[in-house]
């Protein structure tokens, strides 16, 4: 898989369906490889439902979140960059 470019700001999966399933495409795979593979987990907001990583090659912020909440498990990810102080007011860091 690859890393997080600089230029990156945001990745956001979507589901396909391929006539019997639902099934994740190649961002979605790519933000599951990042989270597991690559940036660190740092903190869970009050939800529980979005989570802050920071990557570190470069010590960007990055937000995993579901957006689409009227969909099953919140819908497909996002990963997304935060800023130093909206990470910080966000998660209380």
């Amino acid at each position: 898989m690859m890393k997080l470019k600089p230029e990156e700001i945001e990745l956001k999966g979507q589901w396909n369906f391929n006539g019997s399933e639902v099934e994740n495409d190649a961002v979605c795979d790519r933000i599951e490889w990042l989270v597991e593979n690559q940036l660190k987990q740092i903190n869970t907001d009050k939800s529980g439902w979005d989570t802050l990583y920071q990557d570190p090659y470069d010590n960007r912020f990055w937000e995993l979140i579901y957006p689409q909440s009227h969909m099953h498990g919140g819908g497909p990810p996002m990963l997304k960059y935060l800023s130093n102080h909206k990470a910080q007011k966000k998660y209380q860091l």
